[in-house]
């Protein structure tokens, strides 16, 4: 109040407010009604978004064969590694000097590909000889990751010398989720559906699951990197949850057989539990082919990282250049899913051979002409010609894999791709930071590949009549 204007009283003994102090009263009823009406319509748009999310999940027979609740699952996954991606990227790039953090991350990801490259060639045969392991296989990623990150968490918090064990664990439980759940996925299989359009549909829900997740983990981190794997933590138990909850029909192995790593025909007789069957020479081919587009992908997420922090471009920011490169590489994955949701008719031995081509001429293009604009078009490349291969991959397998042996085999491809993804970030780790030099030997190498995929193609690898 102000002398200017006292409170006056009024016929009902109350006192009645000055202009200035009405003016206040109504900004902070219109303020008040202001944000209530913003709650009202984000609520109203969150379960708009959650209805047509299940909707979408569900139709064409998948909320019927049980897909949708794997959709769901790999929707909770993906939000729970964008969380730990963003607490660690904090953690280990950009809270110590760019030599230490090298040496970190190199350790890392060295500790990550021996117990990998160990255990990955077992899982395939292991979820094949058990019958009633997936389900529990796919759970088990999920409660070790809830507990690691909770964990992880602590270790962040008091900078204990757990962070590295912890994190290794949480990396090795997510590359296990994904060889479980691309066995999983042909038993859930609505007839309505390709298995393509099956597998984009999954992935897709990943994408939308980490663009929600990812904000709310930022917004977690600014309290300290331990708040977002806390929020990791908690995705993760719900995600163990939904696992639990996939259909019984997940873990039956009725009818399969093992598959060897080896193009040619069916070899060996019979044993006394399962024929061992070869690998179709275009699934070999296809496979081969998308070991370039994910050695690429693993090989930029690493080497731009600490290339920008030393070498940022311009007067921008080391983390927003980061962010635009994979946000890029995010965009060109999506529409590689759209795409391969939409298209009536892919040719995959075709569709690999061009994914491997366009990284090539994207990674050289962004060596010669080395700036922002470059390497936005080099993030959105990668991600489309990965997402392009892998769902050829998925395609070729579909088409030239019996479909009992079809969940070994997209173990084991899954398997080989995953470690050509860490191959790949050792690569990158390992390279000086001289742009034109990373990149120009990063060309050189995807040069190489392509040279011997081409070189060792059969002389026919075959092509769906309908295509994919």
């Amino acid at each position: 109040m102000t002398a200017d204007h006292p409170p006056r009283p009024d016929g009902t003994g109350r006192t009645r407010l000055g202009g200035a102090g009405r003016g206040m009263r109504a900004a902070g009823r219109g303020m008040g009604r202001g944000v209530a009406g913003a709650t009202r319509a984000t609520g109203r748009a969150s379960r708009f978004t959650m209805q047509q999310a299940r909707r979408a999940s569900r139709a064409e027979g998948a909320g019927d064969s049980g897909l949708s609740r794997l959709i769901e699952l790999h929707a909770f996954n993906a939000a729970g590694d964008a969380a730990v991606a963003i607490s660690l990227a904090g953690t280990l790039f950009f809270q110590v000097p760019t030599g230490e953090a090298r040496g970190q991350v190199a350790l890392f990801l060295g500790l990550t590909m021996l117990p990998f490259a160990i255990v990955a060639p077992l899982i395939g045969p292991f979820l094949d000889r058990f019958s009633h392991g997936r389900r529990w296989a796919i759970g088990s990623t999920m409660a070790v990751r809830a507990f690691l990150c909770w964990a992880l968490a602590t270790a962040v918090a008091t900078d204990s010398e757990w962070l590295f064990p912890a994190a290794l664990g949480v990396l090795v439980a997510s590359k296990a989720y994904g060889v479980t759940r691309a066995a999983a996925v042909p038993r859930l299989l609505p007839p309505a559906l390709t298995l393509v359009k099956a597998n984009a549909r999954v992935s897709l829900a990943g994408v939308v699951g980490a663009a929600l997740s990812a904000p709310i983990a930022v917004l977690a981190s600014t309290a300290g990197s331990e708040w977002s794997l806390r929020y990791a933590f908690v995705l993760f138990v719900l995600a163990t949850i939904w696992a639990i909850r996939l259909p019984e029909r997940v873990d039956s192995s009725a009818g399969e057989e093992q598959l060897v790593l080896l193009p040619g025909p069916s070899a060996g007789p019979r044993s006394r539990t399962r024929n061992r069957r070869r690998m179709p020479s275009a699934v070999a081919f296809a496979l081969k082919a998308n070991c370039g587009p994910r050695w690429l992908s693993g090989f930029l997420v690493m080497f731009m990282a600490f290339l920008l922090r030393e070498n940022p471009i311009g007067e921008y920011r080391p983390e927003v250049l980061l962010g635009l490169v994979i946000g890029a590489a995010g965009l060109g994955n999506t529409l590689g899913i759209a795409l391969g949701s939409l298209l009536r008719r892919i040719d995959p031995a075709l569709t690999v051979v061009l994914a491997l081509v366009a990284d090539a001429v994207a990674v050289l293009v962004a060596a010669l002409f080395y700036g922002l604009l470059p390497l936005v078009l080099l993030g959105v490349t990668a991600g489309l010609a990965q997402s392009l291969a892998k769902l050829s991959l998925d395609s070729t397998i579909q088409r030239d894999v019996p479909e009992r042996v079809q969940a070994s085999a997209f173990a084991r491809s899954d398997t080989s791709l995953q470690l050509a993804w860490v191959i790949g970030g050792f690569v990158g780790i390992a390279m000086p930071l001289m742009p034109r030099l990373g990149l120009g030997i990063a060309t050189g190498v995807l040069v190489a590949w392509g040279a011997y995929v081409l070189l060792t193609r059969p002389s026919r690898v075959g092509t769906s009549p309908g295509g994919a």
